[in-house]
């Protein structure tokens, strides 16, 4: 039996703070697991990007525990914030790590350079590099000296799921994104405002405990601008609550002001449902193309709201356009990949650091 040690962010089940990132480490634990893995977990502090003292100290007492020679999978998440912890193991450890978002796409704890220099000991000292999409990938080389037979894409998965049925006239809008300036929840709710003229209702599911700040004046903005109950903020939802937003769902919308992949693109493409999303980072791979090369989607220029609006506009106003969208989101949906596939991938990665 092979043993790999998996080092993982703290609260990754916590079904109030979902993310991408939580559910691949998880899937990716069950596929090894599943396929003959000894899978020993070891969960970070949830202080976890911004790692204080006590939590760098209890990091190194997990990793100086793990034995020598051992394959450790670490997400990046951890490993580019610990360099100091991480560094002096390489020697007796091979340590593979999973960048699900490098730096410069998520706030770093020091200044962007001494964040950067951080990651790039770590991953230069890793036996080897797993991004979740090629774009991920390209930036990786860009950003740090890195040899390219080190870094391999091991893409997310979707899970199988019913057909949404969808309305006649498309005005069920789905935004599936922690409610955080990121994500470009401030751009939708523009957009919105644009388009009240027109029939639509939207629901923005994700968590509003990020950046309670920026939920908080966000849902002010939708009242006093007139949209009422239009829009609404339920907070995360997971399992089968979130099963039942895209079913109920006959469009996505994502406005973020950048991703490395998207797994809500492919959650929604897996039931059929069609996709509006900013042209940002792994995006436009997420979104993909249906059986005769249409994008089961629009892609809009980021931070551009009369975009975001005009493609709304589209969508609700052209019954042709939406059936075109969704045989291509139809077609997409054949060519998703399954989680055995990431996880193939991702064993042979670590199977080649065990060498």
């Amino acid at each position: 039996m092979t043993t790999v040690h998996v080092v993982v962010p703290g609260g990754i089940d916590d079904p109030a703070r979902p993310s991408g990132g939580n559910v691949y480490d998880r899937q990716v634990c069950r596929g090894l697991a599943a396929t003959g893995w000894s899978v020993h977990e070891h969960a970070a502090p949830r202080s976890w990007p911004r790692p204080d003292a006590a939590s760098r100290a209890a990091l190194a007492g997990v990793v100086e525990r793990i034995p020598d020679d051992a394959v450790v999978l670490l997400d990046g998440l951890v490993a580019s914030a610990a360099p100091e912890v991480l560094v002096p193991h390489a020697r007796r450890l091979q340590m593979v790590v999973l960048v699900h978002m490098p730096l410069g796409y998520r706030p770093p704890e020091d200044g962007p350079g001494e964040a950067r220099a951080r990651e790039s000991a770590v991953l230069s000292a890793a036996a080897a590099v797993v991004a979740t999409s090629g774009w991920t990938r390209n930036r990786l080389l860009e950003l740090y000296p890195l040899r390219p037979g080190r870094v391999h894409v091991a893409e997310p998965a979707a899970d199988a799921a019913d057909l949404a049925a969808g309305t006649a006239g498309g005005g069920a809008l789905l935004c599936v994104a922690a409610v955080t300036a990121a994500k470009g929840h401030d751009v939708l709710l523009a957009a919105l405002t644009a388009i009240t003229d027109l029939s639509w209702h939207c629901v923005c599911v994700g968590s509003l405990e990020r950046d309670p700040a920026f939920a908080a004046g966000l849902r002010r903005r939708s009242l006093d601008g007139g949209l009422g109950d239009r829009v609404c903020f339920p907070g995360a939802r997971t399992g089968a609550d979130l099963d039942r937003s895209y079913a109920a769902a006959d469009l996505l919308v994502l406005a973020s002001r950048g991703e490395t992949y998207g797994m809500v693109v492919t959650e929604a493409l897996a039931r059929g449902v069609p996709v509006v999303a900013a042209e940002v980072g792994g995006l436009p791979e997420a979104l993909g193309h249906g059986a005769d090369g249409i994008r089961p989607g629009l892609l809009i220029p980021p931070d551009d709201p009369a975009a975001l609006a005009a493609a709304l506009r589209a969508w609700l106003g052209d019954a042709e356009l939406r059936g075109r969208l969704r045989r291509a989101a139809r077609e997409r949906r054949e060519s998703l990949a399954g989680w055995s596939t990431t996880t193939s991938v991702l064993a042979g990665v670590l199977a080649g650091a065990s060498r």
